[in-house]
């Protein structure tokens, strides 16, 4: 199934500008420190209650004070959960962020759901080869696709071990912001939901490729939303369609995605799904991600 309505969320401790991951991040900006963290937690947990609220099965898990770790906040980059019963675990680029795989969250998911298989591929790290999970990777789990922008986060390589052993076709090409600079994840710049994809193909500038992109959502079966390259700024890409509880299918952005949107956008948007977006402004200017980014799906 495409979606799910079990989730991981790691409750910020330390959250805060990361240095290391700002290399190659444009969309993170250092913006006002002043009680950051606590500002940081405040979103997080009023995140949480909105999707709680809306029938959503969250297991949060606290960050652990050590190792330090500010970016614990964004799973869906280190670990992935799938119906099988696998669960992998992906090379980082930054040497801080490989701390964030702690055994203390592994051991709250085991303790709650069944997995019996882990696909590792940290291995890569010594090469300097990495794959940061369900952000470098989009993926169709129905169709068995995964969509990947090629940039230093996400080689292909790793991208390709994943598919052969998880049985996903790739769906590879690049994607630039306005500064020609590669997208650091896929996950910003598009979202798969169960019959439309959300894209900005204004940022793939190779037209085979743009053409690649296109006809290949199409042959899935599903419907294009396209937005602007402003619009992917706000992280109007960075959307992750779930299931609550009650079956119903259930959009969720941040409010800046949201509110960046177009009324004919947001109504197609409603056609398919309700909308779930909330406040993440300190958390997506200082950490560069957004409402997808922090959420991990278990599909177990």
């Amino acid at each position: 199934m495409q979606n799910t309505s079990k989730v991981l969320m790691i409750r910020p401790l330390h959250f805060g500008y990361n240095a290391e991951t700002a290399v190659n991040n444009s969309f993170q900006v250092k913006g006002d420190s002043e009680n950051l963290a606590e500002k940081a937690v405040q979103e997080f947990d009023l995140f949480v209650a909105a999707l709680k609220n809306e029938g959503i099965d969250v297991t949060v898990v606290e960050d652990s004070p050590d190792p330090h770790t500010p970016d614990a906040i964004f799973p869906n980059n280190w670990i992935s959960f799938h119906e099988s019963g696998i669960y992998c675990l992906y090379p980082m680029f930054a040497p801080n962020r490989r701390k964030e795989r702690k055994a203390e969250v592994l051991d709250v998911i085991q303790n709650k759901f069944h997995y019996h298989q882990l696909l590792d591929f940290t291995g890569y790290e010594s090469e300097n080869r990495f794959l940061e999970g369900t952000g470098s990777m989009v993926l169709d789990r129905e169709k068995h696709l995964a969509y990947a922008c090629l940039s230093p986060r996400t080689d292909i390589r790793v991208l390709e071990d994943f598919c052969k052993k998880m049985n996903y076709r790739p769906v590879v090409f690049h994607s630039t912001d306005e500064s020609g600079q590669a997208i650091y994840h896929t996950n910003v710049m598009m979202c798969v939901a169960d019959r439309y994809v959300v894209i900005c193909l204004d940022s793939i500038a190779e037209p085979e490729e743009k053409k690649f992109v296109t006809d290949t959502i199409r042959t899935s079966g599903k419907e294009i939303v396209p937005i602007s390259t402003g619009q992917m700024n706000h992280f109007a890409g960075n959307m992750l369609q779930l299931e609550n509880n009650r079956g119903e299918k259930i959009l969720v952005m941040s409010s800046a995605a949201w509110d960046s949107l177009s009324p004919a956008q947001k109504e197609k948007l409603t056609q398919y799904n309700r909308i779930l977006h909330a406040s993440l402004k300190n958390i997506e200017t200082n950490g560069g991600g957004s409402a997808r980014c922090m959420i991990a799906e278990i599909h177990l």
